[in-house]
């Protein structure tokens, strides 16, 4: 058994054996002609046009500084008075720059109570009792802008106060 030999197809047509057509090519874009003609800015037109677009993004960049919608601050001290005399300051703060406020809010106070032996050896009856009062307050602010924040950072508060801001 000899093998088979295998026909190769036409160099010009294919399997069929027919001869291809010459398509003509389409005209790419880059060869075209254009027809448009730009006419050429002025110096001053594309100053107008840079400013313009400066300003636009000057004014973007402001609304999203105004973005800040409420703030939460949350107060705690040891002494209700210096806590209430912290709390007082901020509201009057924020009222001045135009704010909204909600509070303050007294929370419940935590009490940590501490059990100590009066004497370290003999006698285990005699014993001490101190407590720790941890009071806070929250107050909200709506509506704020920049300037309450700015006011709000500039304000000088007593010892012993512990501030939370949350801003959102």
């Amino acid at each position: 058994m000899t093998p088979a030999k295998k026909r190769k197809p036409p160099e010009t047509g294919g399997k069929t054996g027919r001869k291809k057509k010459a398509v003509p090519k389409a005209p790419s874009a880059k060869s075209a002609p254009k027809k448009e003609i730009r006419a050429a800015k002025t110096a001053a037109e594309i100053a107008q046009t840079v400013s313009t677009t400066m300003q636009k993004e000057e004014k973007e960049e402001k609304k999203t500084q105004h973005a800040v919608s409420s703030i939460r601050i949350r107060l705690s001290a040891f002494d209700h008075a210096v806590l209430d005399e912290a709390a007082g300051k901020i509201i009057d703060t924020s009222e001045r720059s135009g704010a909204v406020v909600h509070g303050p809010i007294p929370l419940p106070t935590k009490i940590k109570k501490f059990t100590v032996n009066r004497s370290t050896f003999v006698h285990k009856d005699a014993r001490d009792q101190f407590e720790m009062r941890i009071h806070r307050r929250l107050i909200d602010l709506t509506e704020t802008t920049f300037k309450t924040i700015d006011s709000l950072q500039n304000l000088s508060l007593p010892s012993g106060v512990d501030i939370e801001i949350k801003m959102g």
